[in-house]
């Protein structure tokens, strides 16, 4: 069983799909790990390192060459992967609803896609969830890049020369990003309110001691879909939540949007008139701006400035915290490896429930319902 891992090729990319500590656990398993030259390099990881930890390593066609797994944070293009085996699996993540054409690549190329973004979020699959790995980094990195931004102090501070008042920061969405940053703003010193579509996550801000901001009798979301994750809103309740978040941010100093809706653009949750209504000197961090972004105006990877509010949100978010980022990331990769890891053939069988979840491609042909939808 041969384990290929390349160096990422995508713009800003600094992550890396296996660290020395990832290698030696398949090393142990039987595998042989092949890694590019250079590959950890963005992560703070050297060659040598890799070689310590029992890696070969070479150019990308030697390491890819007879790979029956290909593993990457950002699933390279089919073409880079001619030399490996037909029908290996290439474990990493796909966006699988923007990039069709690459999905279809793979099917071309014989190639089995497994898209860890589809990984389900059941209990058992909770250790191989890279979306929750990566998105816990990005809430904490949303909080800090908006306060660097932001130029004043989070805590309330009493002195001699006078009090410094707290810091106002709002979070809107309380997914695993959202609480993130709640925890992580909280932690400086701020006084800390959240919001979300889900009336379940109204009793988690509270057990991180921030204040609720919830539309009460309406109707909300249609369903909360599948995973846990938020759907579509009714007009009723968009409505409703609008008129509540506009007389909330207006006094807020920190806006940190996390909404998201898995297959399409991500919702809008701030106009420019809202941003318009903002303190001078206030930050809005926008943790969807790749996906379309939550406030209208955000530009991935600028600083924005409107109504005097700065705007603000990264393309990849964890790729700003390179080493953090990629140990998660290669700890998930081996936990989903090492789930269906079968000793006697030495290489790893994936059950139905996981498998039809994540696979895209398989003998030429896209498979995964939810693209064939």
């Amino acid at each position: 069983m041969r384990i290929a891992v390349l160096k990422e090729q995508a713009a800003g990319e600094t992550r890396v799909a296996a660290t020395p500590e990832t290698v030696k656990k398949l090393s142990a398993l039987g595998a042989i790990v092949a890694v590019e030259e250079g590959a950890g390099i963005r992560a703070n990881i050297t060659d040598e390192a890799y070689r310590e930890a029992g890696a070969e390593l070479g150019s990308a066609a030697a390491v890819v060459k007879d790979a029956d797994i290909v593993m990457g944070v950002q699933a390279p293009d089919a073409a880079a992967l001619s030399g490996a085996k037909k029908g290996a699996w290439v474990a990493a993540t796909f966006d699988p609803f923007g990039q069709k054409d690459r999905v279809e690549a793979y099917a071309m190329a014989g190639l089995e896609a497994l898209a860890m973004e589809f990984m389900p979020r059941i209990t058992r699959a909770q250790s191989m969830d890279v979306l929750s790995s990566q998105s816990n980094l990005s809430g904490y990195k949303a909080v800090i890049a908006a306060g660097n931004l932001y130029g004043r102090a989070f805590p309330m501070m009493m002195t001699a020369a006078g009090t410094v008042s707290a810091a106002k920061v709002f979070v809107m969405g309380v997914g695993v990003a959202g609480l993130q940053a709640i925890a992580t703003a909280k932690r400086l010193g701020a006084q800390v309110s959240a919001t979300d579509v889900r009336s379940a996550t109204k009793e988690q801000i509270q057990s991180l001691g921030a204040k609720p901001i919830f539309v009460e009798n309406v109707e909300g979301i249609e369903g909360e879909g599948s995973g846990g994750y938020a759907t579509e809103m009714s007009e009723e309740y968009q409505k409703a939540q609008a008129e509540l978040v506009s007389s909330h941010i207006a006094k807020q100093d920190i806006v940190i949007t996390t909404a998201l809706i898995p297959g399409r653009a991500a919702p809008r949750l701030i106009s420019d008139a809202q941003t318009a209504t903002m303190r001078q000197g206030s930050v809005i961090f926008d943790l969807a701006v790749a996906q379309g972004g939550n406030v209208e105006g955000s530009v991935a990877d600028e600083v924005v400035e409107q109504h005097g509010v700065k705007i603000m949100g990264f393309s990849n978010t964890p790729a700003h915290l390179a080493a953090d980022a990629s140990a998660l990331f290669s700890r998930n990769l081996f936990n989903f490896l090492n789930a269906f890891w079968n000793e006697e053939k030495k290489a790893p069988e994936l059950d139905e429930e996981i498998g039809d979840a994540i696979r895209l491609t398989k003998h030429g042909a896209i498979v995964n319902e939810r693209l064939q939808e």
